[in-house]
């Protein structure tokens, strides 16, 4: 066991655990709150550079604690801008991240999980299997990372702040559940990462009883990953439409405790000759119409070896016309870093296989 394991990884810890961590070491709980603004500072990496605490008390947490963070990432940087980091973890598994710089914003793809149960049969992520679930500080590292890139890369990132986060990369983030919401904490508390919760986005591809219980217990955004209008050609993609089947998943987004006026972010990605109908377009209007959503659509980000193409942008075009015509809120979201390993599980799969680690 490294000495490292032997501590405790204080960004695995909530500002309330923090709390009970430094009682238990004999300070007043206030302490944690004094730590856990400390931790998420830009460049603070030693216990040393926290000043506000006496000279005992940080040299008792360097015998007793530490801060975990990511350092040298793989990164490909795409011509549209688009940047793709892969993070070595501990036990030597690869996790992904992408940055997505815009001209209004900057938003953060993380991941939750190394690999995915969820297998839905067009994702890259889905074909190597569940591995593990990421910690809390695994998930927040991500996102301390790439901040840390980018003050470092000002030539590409001229906002040097991320604006956006999305829970939308490798696994399926409501089957970690605990780790999730304690994430999320860490990302919206003001002595933390100090985001604010219209500015985080988690997606699922349909775990009903969890989509429930993120709603009772957070007011990010949700989006659902829908990709068909139908329960045959829904679980032909995602064999989680066997479990949970549409009609049971729309009830619970009619259920959905969001806020007031926050609206379910349906996601749909396209392909040709699947679910790319005027019939499928027409049928999703239907679906949805006592739900107050916006709809994504999306094209395929081709894999290797994938099977699935996108449809001609004539063919999206004319599907958003139905569904605008309809009355939806619909965006085209355009594939990003199509000539570096930007589709989920890409750059986490190559490595793998380089490795030896997957087939």
């Amino acid at each position: 066991m490294t000495l490292e394991q032997k501590r405790t990884d204080l960004k695995n810890l909530t500002q309330d655990e923090l709390v009970d961590y430094v009682e238990s070491l004999g300070q007043p709980g206030f302490r944690g709150r004094q730590i856990l603004a400390w931790i998420y500072k830009p460049g603070i990496t030693d216990f040393e550079e926290m000043t506000d605490l006496a000279q005992v008390f940080r040299t008792t947490l360097a015998e007793h604690a530490w801060m975990s963070r990511f350092i040298d990432p793989i990164t490909e940087i795409s011509r549209d801008g688009a940047v793709k980091f892969g993070f070595r973890l501990d036990d030597g598994l690869m996790i992904e991240s992408v940055l997505i710089p815009e001209e209004d914003r900057n938003t953060l793809c993380v991941s939750s999980q190394a690999g995915c149960a969820m297998g839905c049969h067009f994702c890259v992520t889905g074909s190597m299997g569940f591995q593990r679930n990421l910690t809390r500080a695994e998930i927040v590292n991500q996102v301390c990372a790439v901040q840390d890139w980018m003050r470092e890369h000002e030539e590409h990132c001229p906002k040097q702040e991320l604006t956006n986060i999305v829970f939308m990369g490798m696994g399926e983030p409501l089957a970690n559940m605990d780790n999730l919401l304690a994430s999320l904490s860490l990302l919206t508390e003001q002595r933390g990462l100090d985001f604010a919760t219209r500015r985080i986005t988690v997606s699922t591809c349909g775990l009903v009883p969890q989509m429930l219980e993120l709603g009772r217990q957070s007011n990010v955004n949700l989006a659902v990953s829908l990709h068909a209008a139908d329960n045959a050609t829904r679980s032909r993609l995602m064999p989680v439409n066997d479990r949970w089947p549409i009609e049971e998943l729309l009830t619970a987004c009619k259920e959905y405790p969001g806020k007031k006026r926050q609206r379910i972010m349906f996601e749909y990605t396209l392909f040709a000759g699947i679910n790319d109908s005027d019939e499928d377009a027409h049928r999703l209007a239907g679906l949805l119409r006592e739900i107050p959503c916006k709809i994504n659509l999306l094209s395929v980000n081709k894999g290797e070896g994938d099977e699935f193409i996108s449809p001609s942008n004539d063919r999206i075009l004319r599907f958003q016309e139905i569904l605008r015509e309809e009355n939806y809120t619909v965006f085209i979201r355009q594939s990003r870093g199509a000539d570096i390993s930007a589709a989920c599980g890409q750059l986490a799969g190559k490595a793998s296989k380089q490795e030896g680690l997957i087939c």
